[in-house]
């Protein structure tokens, strides 16, 4: 049967904003002289809070700076992230689809939910998705299942018939921590193999591929 609840992480697995973050961090980098991290380094992080981001590309580590970092790249992203961000092709398709199907849609991020939302308007309607958690919306950030949990009860889903999506090993750890089963996309830097090392239903190429994925029972 199918999963009766689908929750996507968004970052390089609805869409990708890799060029948006990539140019956030760098603008607030430069100007503090971090003139040799690759963008490479900053796409590893994605997905990610930004103060661990900015911990891991620095090698800062004291709270009140890492917290001026964030607030610094937010106020980048205002003007540069929803124009250099794109949906992947089957993207909005596969939504559709499995909207069609009766199942409730989420989106669980450590992106900000109003970002994210602002973005999602310009495409679907504005009660499309069942619920979006974001970076606010949560105390522990992924791998946290707390985001995870939040929806389900929400929702009043339960985990055997959830299925979470999501393109790193963050995300696979999230699935875990909050026993519902995930399902792996490569549209992300993460290589199927460091993907393998996670429980999943299965490692795709594309979302499209979920409209065949079913559940254990």
């Amino acid at each position: 049967m199918d999963y009766k609840t689908y929750l996507f992480d968004f970052d390089y697995t609805l869409a990708d904003s890799s060029r948006g973050i990539v140019a956030c961090f760098r603008i607030v980098l430069t100007r503090h002289q971090y003139t040799n991290v690759t963008d490479e380094a900053i796409k590893r992080t994605i997905g990610k809070t930004l103060e661990e981001s900015f911990s891991i590309l620095t090698g800062v580590t004291d709270p009140e700076q890492l917290t001026a970092f964030r607030q610094e790249y937010r106020k980048e992203a205002d003007i540069h992230m929803n124009a250099n961000t794109l949906l992947f092709p089957d993207t909005l398709s596969t939504l559709k689809e499995l909207k069609k199907r009766g199942a409730r849609i989420g989106i669980i991020s450590t992106k900000y939910r109003f970002r994210i939302l602002d973005y999602l308007n310009n495409y679907l309607p504005a009660d499309f998705f069942d619920i979006v958690v974001g970076g606010e919306d949560v105390k522990a950030a992924k791998p946290s299942a707390e985001g995870v949990q939040f929806a389900l009860e929400h929702l009043k889903s339960i985990p055997k018939e959830t299925l979470y999506i999501g393109d790193s090993t963050v995300d696979a750890e999230t699935a875990r921590n909050a026993g519902v089963d995930f399902a792996a996309v490569l549209n992300g830097i993460t290589t199927a193999d460091e993907l393998r090392a996670y429980p999943h239903r299965i490692i795709m190429n594309s979302l499209s591929e979920l409209q065949n994925v079913t559940s254990h029972s």
